[in-house]
């Protein structure tokens, strides 16, 4: 049994009831302050920490006599993630109380300006809840340590679910029929790692208004993407990417490295735009001038959740713009070609270009082409 002194985002009390697993109300709160402390943004990041600073005091939340499955579940979601649990003794209503704090490891991270809870409800909170709710699946299954090795695809999905909730498009030919009428019975994991594999069973309404038999259904759990083709207006070119791809090599594809658009997951909190933006510079080096959007669309509905976010990117592509790319720490191995927008077609058509997000940017492209070239 514990005394933790929560100072950072288990302070939400919606947070907090998805990492304990149980209401709040279950729980013995109370405020507390510790004397000595200071609570910070880490720099660069989402999310606060705390290191000892004399005069300045942190506010938090005192949880009494913590134990069993909430206590393991606390400590997992927060020690996995480079902090250690500390003795201090915190200032209640009632007098000093013993207590524990999550302390982050040294020199993982650098103290930024004063945090606010209030700030990090409003702009974090929603992805938050998204990608805490997918941490929190492991539990009991994989280590802290193991989840946060993946937490940047954690993130990625969690981004995807959050555009996904604001998407609003019509639905004027289609019928109207929502998330609502499906039943969700159960839902598994069958692989959890890079990518995400589940099956889930549910019952969804029928045209004819009834309900159907109860479904299993396979789901492939992806981010979405972002993809950017390079268009220089005043040369008549666009670059192409070319790179060795798991996909054509598996089917048995005797050429299994494919010309594509730049493309790359949306991390979490990102743009689409800034993913693109940030891909081609990391890709080819190319700094792009401003960004035209295609369509957002889905790749392979019938298994997979991963959505595209597709742009035109006009760029400056003179003859030197080709070379070599890529992230190294990703093991990106890239080539970069600059040919002419009507070779490009013409390799569409010879079925060189095999690329879906491809044949969709250069169709796009001849349709809104001399737009771009009189601008």
């Amino acid at each position: 049994m514990e005394n933790l002194f929560l100072y950072g985002t288990l302070r939400h009390a919606g947070l907090l009831e998805l990492v304990a697993g149980c209401p709040v109300g279950n729980l013995a709160c109370e405020p507390a302050r510790l004397e000595g402390h200071r609570v910070s943004w880490a720099k660069g990041h989402g999310f606060p920490l705390i290191e000892t600073r004399s005069a300045e005091v942190a506010e938090g939340l005192l949880l009494r006599g913590v134990e069993g499955e909430v206590l393991a579940r606390l400590n997992f979601y927060e020690l996995g993630f480079g902090y250690d649990l500390r003795d201090v003794t915190v200032e209640s209503a009632n007098g000093p109380v013993a207590s524990k704090v999550y302390f982050p490891q040294p020199g993982l991270w650098q103290a930024g300006e004063a945090f606010s809870i209030e700030v990090w409800a409003r702009d974090h909170w929603p992805l938050t809840r998204h990608s805490a709710a997918e941490v929190m699946s492991y539990f009991g299954r994989l280590s802290g340590e193991e989840v946060a090795r993946r937490f940047g695809m954690i993130g990625t999905r969690a981004n995807a679910r959050l555009l996904a909730e604001h998407d609003n498009v019509p639905c004027e030919l289609r019928s109207g029929l929502g998330v609502e009428d499906v039943e969700l019975i159960a839902s598994e994991t069958n692989y959890a790692g890079f990518f995400l594999m589940e099956t889930r069973h549910l019952r969804h309404s029928r045209f004819d208004g009834t309900r159907s038999d109860v479904l299993d259904r396979e789901v492939f759990i992806a981010g979405d993407a972002t993809t950017v083709l390079p268009y220089d207006p005043d040369r008549d070119r666009v670059m192409l990417v070319e790179q060795f791809r798991m996909g054509p090599y598996a089917r048995g594809d005797r050429h299994p490295w494919s010309l594509e658009p730049i493309a790359g997951r949306i991390d979490g909190g990102e743009s689409a735009e800034a993913c693109g933006a940030r891909e081609t510079v990391e890709e080819t080096g190319l700094e792009i001038q401003r960004l035209e959007p295609i369509s957002r669309y889905y790749a392979t509905p019938g298994y997979s959740t991963e959505m595209f976010h597709s742009f035109v990117g006009i760029a400056d592509l003179p003859d030197d713009a080709a070379g070599l790319g890529g992230a190294i720490h990703e093991h990106e191995d890239i080539r970069s070609h600059v040919i002419s927008f009507e070779r490009a077609m013409a390799l569409v058509d010879s079925g060189e270009i095999n690329n879906a997000p491809l044949i969709l940017s250069l169709l796009w492209l001849a349709r809104e082409r001399e737009r771009l070239r009189q601008r």
